[in-house]
């Protein structure tokens, strides 16, 4: 089964960090990444640039507006997420706590619904489908 790994930070405590850490908390990810991918475990990852450059769409009532920002007003922001392969929400959840910024942040472990189920249930045609 699949889980999503979203990596939230806080930027206050990430900036705390002794000269050079994150460097080295970097290195250790990325390091980390290439061996779960070539075993894979790691399906995709993503870094996202800064919340400065992030806008939130929403629609209410036919009308659309773009807002500058993250979707909330949170001390916590989604820097990026891992899309990774694990047999269980346990496997998933220890994956996650070997990540550096669960300590100045929070990994947010969230299985990955199956869009061909959902598609079967809701009678929809499959993907690629004629129309």
């Amino acid at each position: 089964m699949q889980y999503l790994l979203l990596v939230y930070i806080d930027e206050a405590l990430q900036e705390a960090l002794p000269e050079g850490e994150y460097e080295r908390r970097m290195r250790h990810c990325l390091e980390r990444a290439d061996e779960l991918k070539a075993g894979g475990t790691l399906v995709d990852y993503r870094q996202l640039e800064r919340p400065a450059t992030a806008k939130s769409v929403r629609r209410r009532n036919g009308k659309v507006s773009v807002v500058d920002g993250p979707f909330a007003e949170t001390k916590e922001i989604l820097a990026g997420f891992n899309l990774v392969e694990a047999d269980s929400l346990e496997e998933a959840l220890e994956l996650a706590a070997q990540f550096p910024w669960a300590e100045t942040g929070c990994i947010e472990v969230r299985p990955v619904r199956d869009v061909a189920a959902v598609r079967r249930q809701v009678g929809a045609r499959p993907a690629h489908a004629p129309a």
